[in-house]
C-alpha cells in the first residue's frame, strides 16, 4: 500500500509541475509588461519581482527548461515503476505504458495549462509566482550553468537578451494594439498606421531627409509675395530660410505669411534638427515637439545636409509594401 501511494505521489507531482512549468511558461510570453510596471510601481511585490524576470528572460526560460525535465522525468519515473509493480512484463510493458499513458499526460500536462494560461496569463501568473520563485532558487545551479551557456551562445550567434526583450515588447504592444481595435477603442487606420511604424522601425533620418538642392529655399531678399508664390508654387506649408551667411538655420509657416500683418522676417523660426542616423521614433518625436511640418538633418559639424517633410514621412509610413 505504502508502495502504491509513493508511486501515486510521484506521478502526481511530476503531472503538476509539468502543468505548472508548462502554463507558466506560455503566461510569461502573454503576460501585459505595461500592467506588472504599473503594478510595481503601486509597491507591489509580486509585480516587481515578475518584472524582473521579464526583464531578464534568461533566467525565467532556464528555470522553466530544468522544471519541465524534472517533471518529464519524475512522471516517467512513476509510470515504469508503476508497470513493474503491477503489471510486469518486463522491458515491453515499461515501453508499452508510456505510450498508452501519453496522450493523457499531454492533455493535462502540456495542452490543458497552456490554454488556462493563454486565457489569463496575469492572474495565473501571479498566484503561481511565489512556487516559481522558489523552484527558480532550487535550480539556480543549474540555471546559471544554462544561463553562461546561453549567453556564449548569444555572443555567437549575435542573439542578445536585449534584442529578445524588445521582440517581447514588440509583440506584446502589437497584441494591444489589436485587442483595442477587437474593442472598438481603436480604427482600422490607427492600427495600419502602427504596423507600419512596425515593419519601418529601422528607417532612419538620412533616408527619410531630401536633400537640399531638391528644397525650395527662402532667402531674405525676398518679398512677401514671393514667398507665397513659391511656397505655393511646391506645395510647401513650410519653407526653410538660408541666412545671409547661406546658412539654412530657420523655417517659416507659410499660413503666418499670409495672416499676420509683419515682416515675414520677423515670423522665421529655428530649424529644429535631427542626426543623420536618429531612428524614425525620434524624428516623430523630433516634429511633434516642434510643432513643426519641417525638420532639417545635420551632419556631425552641425551643417545641414538635407529636411524631412510632414508630407513625406505621411507618406513613407503608409507606403505598404
Amino acid at each position: 500500500m505504502a508502495d502504491f501511494f509513493g508511486i501515486l505521489l510521484l506521478g502526481a507531482v511530476g503531472l503538476f509541475l509539468s502543468a505548472f512549468f508548462s502554463g507558466s511558461e506560455i503566461g510569461f510570453y502573454r503576460v501585459t509588461r505595461s500592467r506588472l510596471m504599473l503594478e510595481a510601481l503601486d509597491g507591489d511585490r509580486v509585480a516587481r519581482r515578475l518584472l524582473h524576470l521579464v526583464n531578464h528572460p534568461s533566467w525565467f526560460v532556464a528555470t522553466t527548461l530544468v522544471g519541465n525535465n524534472v517533471a518529464n522525468y519524475m512522471t516517467s519515473l512513476a509510470v515504469v515503476m508503476a508497470v513493474q509493480n503491477w503489471i510486469g512484463g518486463g522491458h515491453v510493458s515499461e515501453l508499452i505504458a508510456p505510450l498508452v499513458l501519453a496522450p493523457f499526460l499531454f492533455v493535462y500536462g502540456e495542452l490543458l495549462p497552456k490554454q488556462l494560461y493563454l486565457g489569463a496569463p496575469n492572474r495565473l501568473l501571479r498566484r503561481g509566482a511565489a512556487l516559481f520563485f522558489f523552484f527558480l532558487v532550487l535550480f539556480a545551479p543549474v540555471s546559471f550553468a544554462l544561463w553562461a551557456f546561453n549567453r556564449g551562445l548569444a555572443k555567437l550567434t549575435g542573439e542578445s537578451p536585449e534584442r529578445i526583450r524588445l521582440r517581447l515588447a514588440r509583440r506584446e504592444l502589437q497584441r494591444i494594439l489589436e485587442e483595442g481595435r477587437e474593442a472598438g477603442i481603436l480604427y482600422a487606420s490607427q492600427q495600419a498606421l502602427a504596423h507600419a511604424f512596425f515593419s519601418k522601425e529601422k528607417t532612419t533620418a538620412e533616408r527619410l531627409a531630401v536633400p537640399l538642392r531638391d528644397i525650395p529655399l527662402a532667402r531674405l531678399e525676398m518679398s512677401r509675395g514671393d514667398i507665397l508664390r513659391l511656397a505655393r508654387r511646391y506645395r510647401m506649408p513650410v519653407l526653410p530660410v538660408e541666412n545671409r551667411e547661406g546658412r539654412i538655420d530657420g523655417c517659416v509657416a507659410l499660413v503666418e505669411v499670409s495672416v499676420l500683418d509683419r515682416p515675414w522676417e520677423e515670423l522665421v523660426r529655428p530649424l529644429p534638427t535631427v542626426p543623420p542616423e536618429a531612428p524614425l521614433l525620434a524624428v516623430l518625436s523630433s516634429i511633434r515637439n516642434a510643432q513643426t511640418e519641417l525638420l532639417g538633418v545635420v551632419d556631425k559639424k552641425g551643417c545641414p545636409t538635407g529636411v524631412i517633410t510632414m508630407e513625406r514621412l505621411r507618406t513613407h509610413l503608409f507606403r505598404f509594401g
